[in-house]
């Protein structure tokens, strides 16, 4: 199959998205150093992340994961909206406010992992003679 070309973001979304990556709350920063590396389950998460038209604060392509957090800044209805157009493009959606991530990372970081561990993920086959292609039924 062919690798899939994608378009190049528009230079004002890359260059937003990099000072947002640069500035960031301290709950951004505190969950990033928790999730960056492949330290949850391996999988690889992306900070400030484009999908456009929207800049997500954390996003697992392989999960098909948007995390974002919340703070004061944050308005319920334009919220909604940016989830249900992330929901639309196939993407599943966790918020956390701010404060939650400061206060109980522990308890963030096992939300995340359950609702990853409820994604239904396409299996690796099993090597050549393995499984009950072997077994006597």
């Amino acid at each position: 199959m062919p690798e899939r070309i994608k378009s190049p973001l528009p230079t004002r979304t890359r260059e937003h998205a990099r000072e947002l990556r640069q500035g960031g709350t301290d709950a951004e920063h505190k969950l990033w150093q928790r999730l960056r590396a492949g330290q949850l389950n391996g999988l690889k998460f992306r900070r400030q992340h484009p999908v456009p038209p929207y800049i997500v604060d954390f996003y697992c392509n392989a999960m098909k994961l948007v995390v974002e957090l919340d703070g004061s800044q944050h308005n319920d209805e334009v919220d909604r909206t940016r989830t249900r157009f992330l929901e639309s493009q196939g993407l599943k959606v966790l918020r956390y406010w701010d404060n939650e991530v400061l206060q109980q990372m522990d308890v963030v970081l096992e939300a995340i992992l359950s609702a990853i561990g409820n994604r239904t993920l396409t299996p690796t086959p099993l090597p050549s003679g393995e499984g009950l292609e072997g077994e006597d039924r």
